[in-house]
């Protein structure tokens, strides 16, 4: 298999290698590299290739679960958008990491079991807008401010959500800042 040339550390599909034989050979081949420890099985489907801590002997190092999603998203050829208390918590305002992880997606709405009852739910958004800014940092901005709120917005989770924006390129910011919502754009202008 062409599974070397990927390089440890990668997170592959059986369906990346359904020209290598048939469904059944395929299948067999992954379970094969599962069962002899090639291979960790993260979901039904979809495997990561490990790589180890060598330097302090920790084990193997496991992709996180954005990780996990942005590959399931590359592969179909969808975007994401991290929601909800993922996304506080990616921005420092929250130290819980949810369970079950929320994404917004162009692409198939799923929910994708991962271990340790963990989860990556994939929902389906038609609205262009969510995925039409030019800077990552401001989308999950925006989305933050939308999961707290307007009306429950603290003054300090406000400063911390600024100083974010702050590092948002001018440009970037201002095609981004007229996808947001009204009381979001008043919240930021002022950045």
């Amino acid at each position: 298999m062409r599974l070397r040339g990927k390089g440890r550390g990668s997170i592959v599909f059986q369906q990346d290698y359904a020209d290598c034989g048939t469904p059944s050979a395929v299948k067999s081949t992954f379970h094969r590299m599962y069962t002899s420890g090639t291979l960790v099985r993260l979901a039904h489907g979809i495997y990561y290739y490990p790589k180890e801590d060598k330097e302090f002997g920790l084990g193997i190092i496991y992709p996180s679960v954005e990780d996990i999603a942005q590959a399931i998203a590359k592969r179909d050829k969808a975007k994401i958008v991290p929601m909800g208390a993922y996304a506080l918590n990616r921005l420092g305002l929250s130290t819980q990491m949810p369970m079950n992880v929320v994404f917004l997606t162009n692409g198939a709405p799923r929910q994708i079991k991962i271990g340790n009852g963990r989860g990556i739910l994939f929902k389906h958004s038609s609205s262009g807008k969510n995925f039409s800014y030019k800077s990552e940092l401001m989308m999950l901005v925006v989305t933050a401010m939308r999961t707290i709120g307007e009306d429950k917005i603290t003054e300090e989770e406000r400063n911390v959500l600024i100083e974010h924006a702050r590092n948002v390129n001018d440009n970037d910011f201002k095609h981004d800042i007229k996808l947001a919502p009204a009381w979001v754009r008043k919240m930021l202008i002022a950045r």
